[in-house]
């Protein structure tokens, strides 16, 4: 659908069949339009990356503070490994880690810089990485990491709502990624990026959550067998779609976590995707590569995991 892109994220598909996905390398949002082609919608700076419209209209956005992109090895800088682009060090231009709220006409207003955390400190966000909104205008986060010299934070999920408060609700998790509803707001699915794994948690209420287990793991694959999930999207009826990175292209788990099936891509770093307002078509994003791909029907694109 689109290519030229700077390590696309978080498709957000509109009612007109044009697509609004964040460009992280190039610390900006933009629309693809059905036709192909890209215009500009919000200049973000740093590393814009999950997108979610909140029932207002406005998107509200994860700040990660931005990288350095180069094409480098991947997964390791040994035999084996393949060149992509990639983040590759501190920005030039760091913005702090923060969640933003981009206004219909691309007005761009800092909601928080900070969480509560489970033992009630308040702390800065490390690096946010996903988002979606529930039923009732509130918001799950997952906040990624940040590195400092050979040494990582550990993170977890958050939930807020739009006057800035945001608190932690899980912790720890490894690399927390993709996060989403069930379509009937009961369950909440978040994808853990080095493990593979898809956690599923009971919603009780808006922030609340009960019992958890690992529904699923996503296969690994490409380059020296490496594998990752990101980010994920559920259908209207309630198979998980999530972008696998290493294989490449996206895997279909079931509500009770069987593999349904999987679609490939030749960019092993899918980063997410989103379904269609008719729930036929697939939006996947090719960070690396740059691109936006669309998959028509994308249930009989499905074939076998590998």
């Amino acid at each position: 659908m689109a290519s030229g892109l700077g390590f696309p994220e978080s498709p957000i598909v509109d009612e007109d069949g044009s697509v609004m996905v964040s460009e992280i390398a190039n610390g900006r949002i933009s629309r693809v339009h059905p036709e192909g082609t890209v215009e500009t919608f919000a200049v973000t700076g740093g590393g814009p990356n999950g997108m979610a419209r909140l029932p207002d209209g406005r998107l509200l956005v994860c700040q990660n503070g931005g990288s350095r992109f180069a094409v480098r090895p991947w997964p390791l800088d040994i035999d084996g490994s393949v060149p992509l682009f990639l983040p590759a060090g501190a920005p030039d231009e760091p913005v702090t880690p923060q969640l933003q709220m981009v206004s219909g006409d691309g007005e761009i207003q800092t909601l928080t810089t900070t969480f509560t955390s489970i033992s009630g400190a308040e702390l800065p966000l490390a690096r946010p990485s996903d988002v979606c909104v529930d039923g009732q205008g509130g918001f799950y986060v997952t906040d990624g990491f940040s590195v400092r010299e050979r040494s990582r934070s550990i993170t977890g999920v958050l939930y807020g709502t739009a006057d800035g408060q945001l608190r932690e609700i899980v912790y720890p998790l490894e690399l927390p990624n993709g996060v989403a509803l069930s379509p009937d707001g009961a369950k909440l699915y978040v994808a853990e990026t080095r493990t593979r794994r898809i956690w599923e948690f009971a919603v009780l209420g808006p922030g609340r959550l009960g019992t958890a287990r690992g529904l699923a793991t996503v296969p690994s694959g490409g380059p020296m067998n490496f594998g990752g999930a990101d980010g994920l999207c559920v259908a209207g009826d309630g198979t998980i779609i999530v972008a696998t990175v290493g294989t490449g292209g996206v895997t279909a788990i079931s509500p009770d976590g069987r593999l349904l099936g999987a679609i490939a891509a030749d960019d092993p770093m899918t980063t997410n995707a989103a379904l269609s307002h008719d729930g036929r078509s697939l939006y996947i994003t090719l960070a690396s590569s740059g691109r936006l791909v669309v998959a028509d029907d994308w249930r009989t694109a499905l074939a076998p995991c590998p």
